[in-house]
């Protein structure tokens, strides 16, 4: 057996009795998903009372399990010539007004065309490493298909300065977002926990085990034709997909967002309609309140316009 393969052992505890197999090590390992431990189940990679398993076995108290893994190796990610709208740029920090379609970095499926393969052809080695090979520079990130503002950051020091801001909630995070049906309050807040959905490890849920604690702040900027709402969310918290499920689970999912929201959508979207729009916080350098902002993309001012009437 290779030396790289790690192997890891549990015991069932009496309140998982019961439990699949492939539910059990989900819960336990939530960075790898099902359908990989599902695959290592089929190559005998899991053992259960030192014999090889299947993905529905279903577990009882005191079963011991051996799950033999392999971590990914890490990959020697390439600098693209991509073009970058930059608003704005310093021995520090970068900000990047991100487009639709572009991921921030590497990931599997993702392994070019992404924010990071383009930082690393126009900074050079002038990125942050605290984050590995995968995602320098890198301190905070935003969807695929959400567009706007986000900071990367060009040394050590200054990825620490930032995300301490980030951890303390301190950093100032404005969106704007076109969302189902007619809000009846001017604003509102929603309050809640939001973790990693207990079955489809894809999306995230409110209030499940082991949530964290997630805060938005949402604002009506025109009631367009009071069959989608144009609103401006500010965020205390900045968990995955907080504003995707904060707004869905108030019955205003975002226009285009076939996760949280209608399978299908009129306006033929590529995905939400979601922008970060400013991005505010104390440059590491000059320890003074900057605030940049992303201008809406195109597609998005068309959408305003239409729904106008």
């Amino acid at each position: 057996m290779s030396d790289s393969i790690t192997k890891i052992e549990y015991t069932v505890p009496e309140e998982e009795s019961g439990s699949r197999l492939d539910q059990f090590l989900t819960k336990k390992q939530p960075d790898i998903s099902r359908s990989f431990l599902q695959k290592k189940i089929k190559e005998g990679k899991v053992l259960v009372n030192d014999k090889k398993a299947k993905a529905g076995l279903k577990l009882t108290n005191g079963d011991h399990i051996i799950l033999y893994h392999e971590p990914p190796k890490e990959l020697s990610i390439e600098p693209e010539n991509i073009p970058l709208d930059i608003l704005y740029e310093d021995e520090d920090i970068i900000v990047i007004n991100k487009p639709k379609q572009m991921v921030v970095h590497p990931a599997p499926g993702h392994y070019s065309g992404t924010i990071v393969n383009a930082l690393l052809y126009h900074c050079k080695d002038s990125l942050s490493g605290i984050n590995g090979v995968l995602r320098p520079g890198i301190v905070h990130r935003i969807d695929q298909d959400t567009t706007g503002a986000i900071v990367v950051c060009k040394n050590d020091y200054a990825h620490n300065f930032i995300a301490s801001q980030l951890k303390e909630h301190s950093i100032s995070r404005t969106y704007h977002a076109i969302v189902h049906n007619h809000l009846k309050e001017e604003q509102g807040t929603i309050e809640s926990t939001i973790g990693r959905h207990p079955v489809d490890r894809k999306k995230m849920a409110m209030n499940v085990k082991n949530g964290k604690h997630a805060v938005t702040h949402y604002t009506v900027l025109d009631p367009l034709n009071n069959k989608y709402t144009y609103i401006q969310c500010n965020l205390e918290t900045g968990r995955t997909h907080q504003i995707r499920v904060h707004m869905a689970s108030i019955g205003h999912p975002i226009l285009g967002d076939s996760v949280y929201g209608p399978a299908k959508c009129p306006f033929h979207l590529q995905g939400q309609t979601l922008h970060a729009k400013t991005l505010g916080f104390i440059h590491p350098r000059t320890k003074k309140y900057v605030e940049f902002d992303a201008p809406l993309p195109e597609y998005f001012k068309k959408l305003l316009t239409t729904l106008k009437g």
